[in-house]
Parts: structure tokens; C-alpha cells; sequence
């Protein structure tokens, strides 16, 4: 009988060009302690062997999908396709660094452009910028810059990129291990921004003359809206991970408190992690809830608005980087191969799952 299943499974798998996960396969990589371990019946990889993926993009029915490793891949029924990507500036080596944030700008179809967040390094040192690239055959080319010279370090150089319902382009930046930064609102560091598309500054910006949206992060790495309600997601100091509501011109807080402690004048989080460490990355909603991308929680996380409770609805695949939700789909990808992870020989992958499998 276990012969006969197995054979029906293989026949299934080639059929469907589906991967299935059955439970013996999806035992936890790191999981952390205290949480439930929560394992789906079906998991289908959409690809694999991607090299440090970072935000998933979609247009039509095709994905595109940032390397850190300096790469767009294309991804076409099924088929995957290396786009090359030519910056002007060498990619930083530090940690967490590379191209980062990547966003499909909203007339891709007919302009074939996009906007990109990457981290280099230069005689001065080592900075963050926001570009545009122009896609031309196979080869993305960096076209335009927006912004430069976002002050970088080892770690904490936020990245994520969003396009608003208003029409804007939002960046989020790390506090560069200097977290006093964050409190200054001359500084781009630990800060959401926000620009024109022509990486102007808008006029109704909180700040005068400033993209500053947002300040006192620490390194906030999703942002997502339900209606017109802006949601990020920041990592804390070892625990105490964020999900905030982003008010224009808000402070929150970090360096001067964090978790549940208040202060006149900042913000406390809507979510927060306590003594455990989710390290929150890329968001996506559906129906009233946010899925939130968690690296060192090794899951994709539920935030229930209305009920305000979190929990993980998938675990067992390690670190996870990005999180999109396109009909009844939940996609997402791994990010077992960005140094801190276990990486099987087929990482890292790009999944889907339907959300009514998310119990």
C-alpha cells in the first residue's frame, strides 16, 4: 500500500509540475521556542535555486523577483529566466546588504521600468541609494537615481519599496547602527520615506522640504496598506519585533523605548513580538488580516486586526524574506541561503499556498 501511494504521489507531482510537502518534510529548520509548529497538507513550489531572494513583484501572470545577490528573476509560466541587473555602483559585501527593495513602477507594461533599492560601497565608504531601472532584452540598467547617499554600516539598512494608493514611492531605511538617527529627522536613517516618482519631495510630506514620512526606527523592512491605513514592520533589539500603524510625521520611538513602554510624544506598536524574535520582513493582507515574512521565526505570520492576536500559519521552510497575495494565492520565498540559515540543495524557493489552507 505505502509503495502504491508513493508511485500516486510521484505521477501527481508530475502531472501538476507541483511540489507537495508531506508532514515528515516539513519539520521546523530553527523553530523557535514556544511556538506551534504548524504544518500544511499541500505547498506548491513555484521555483527554485533563487540566490538570496528579497521582494516579490508581479505583472500579469508573471513574477519578478530580486537577488540580493544582484539579480531580477523572471518568472513565466513556470519558466525562469536570470535577468542580469547594471548598476553604477559595485554592490556592497556587508550583511544583509546587495539589492534589496524592488517595485515594478505601475506602467511597467508600456515603460518597462522599475524602482530599486541597493546598498554600495564607494572611497567614501558605504551608502544606500534609490534608483530607476530600465529593462531592455534580458538586462536591467540602473537609469536614474532618486536618492543617494543614505549612510550605511554592517547591518540595518531597512530596503523594503512600496508604492501607496496615493501614488508615492515609500522607502524604508535602517538606522545604520547608529540609533540616535533615528530620533534625528534631518537624518534619512531609521525612517520610512516617501517621494515622487520623479524622486521629488511632495508637497503634503509632514516635514518641509524633507521625504521624511516617518522617524524613530530601528529597521523596518515591510510595509503594506489595508485601504489607506499604512502598516511596517521593524525589527527590534534582539526581541520586541514591531508591526505599527504609520502615522504621517509619528515617532516611534526607537532608540528611546521599545516593546510596551510608552513616552509622550511616541508611538507603541500595535504587535509586538516580547521575548521572542519574529525579525519581521515583507507584509501582504486579505480579508481584514496582515501575513507578515519572518526571518528569525522562521514563518509566515498571521496579524488578526480585529481580534489582535498573532500567529504563525506556516512554518517548517526556514527563513522567509517576502510575502504576496494575488487572488486566492499566498506566495512567498525562503531565505535559507542568506548566510544565517540551513539551506537544502534546492534553496531558496519561491512557494504559494491557497489561503483557505491557512487554518
Amino acid at each position: 500500500m505505502v509503495k502504491v501511494w508513493s508511485i500516486l504521489v510521484t505521477m501527481m507531482l508530475l502531472i501538476s509540475g507541483c511540489s507537495l510537502f508531506e508532514k515528515e518534510n516539513l519539520q521546523p529548520k530553527d523553530q523557535q521556542e514556544g511556538e506551534a509548529i504548524v504544518l500544511l497538507p499541500e505547498i506548491e513550489v513555484v521555483a527554485e535555486k533563487l540566490r538570496v531572494p528579497w521582494s516579490i513583484n508581479q505583472m500579469n501572470q508573471t513574477f519578478y523577483v530580486s537577488e540580493r545577490t544582484g539579480s531580477i528573476v523572471k518568472i513565466d509560466n513556470g519558466k525562469m529566466d536570470r535577468q542580469t541587473v547594471e548598476l553604477k555602483k559595485p554592490l556592497a559585501k556587508a550583511a544583509e546588504a546587495g539589492l534589496l527593495g524592488f517595485v515594478l513602477d505601475p506602467n511597467f507594461s508600456s515603460n518597462q521600468k522599475a524602482f530599486a533599492y541597493y546598498t554600495y560601497e564607494n572611497g567614501q565608504g558605504q551608502f544606500n541609494r534609490v534608483v530607476v531601472l530600465d529593462l531592455e532584452g534580458n538586462k536591467w540598467t540602473e537609469e536614474k537615481i532618486l536618492l543617494d547617499g543614505i549612510p550605511s554600516a554592517a547591518f540595518h539598512h531597512g530596503g523594503r519599496l512600496k508604492i501607496g494608493p496615493d501614488g508615492k514611492l515609500y522607502i524604508t531605511t535602517g538606522d545604520a547602527t547608529v540609533p540616535e538617527n533615528a530620533q534625528d529627522v534631518k537624518s534619512l536613517n531609521g525612517k520610512i520615506l516617501r517621494m515622487n516618482f520623479d524622486g521629488s519631495i511632495p508637497g503634503d510630506n509632514p516635514f518641509a522640504n524633507s521625504y521624511v514620512y516617518s522617524y524613530g526606527h530601528r529597521n523596518p523592512q515591510g510595509l503594506v496598506w489595508l485601504g489607506n491605513t499604512l502598516y511596517a514592520s521593524e525589527h527590534g533589539q534582539s526581541a520586541h519585533d514591531e508591526v505599527n500603524v504609520i502615522k504621517p510625521g509619528a515617532n516611534y520611538g526607537w532608540p528611546v523605548i521599545e516593546g510596551t513602554e510608552t513616552k509622550a510624544g511616541m508611538e507603541t506598536p500595535l504587535f509586538q513580538s516580547g521575548d521572542n524574535t519574529w525579525a519581521p520582513s515583507g507584509m501582504a493582507t486579505h480579508n481584514g488580516k496582515l501575513y507578515v515574512a519572518a526571518l528569525r521565526g522562521n514563518a509566515v505570520r498571521e496579524f488578526d486586526l480585529e481580534k489582535e492576536i498573532s500567529n504563525p500559519v506556516i512554518t517548517g521552510l526556514g527563513r522567509i524574506r517576502d510575502v504576496f497575495i494575488d487572488g486566492e494565492y499566498l506566495y512567498f520565498v525562503s531565505n535559507n541561503t542568506d548566510g544565517r540559515g540551513n539551506p537544502d540543495e534546492n534553496d531558496d524557493k519561491l512557494y504559494r499556498v491557497l489561503l483557505t489552507n491557512l487554518k
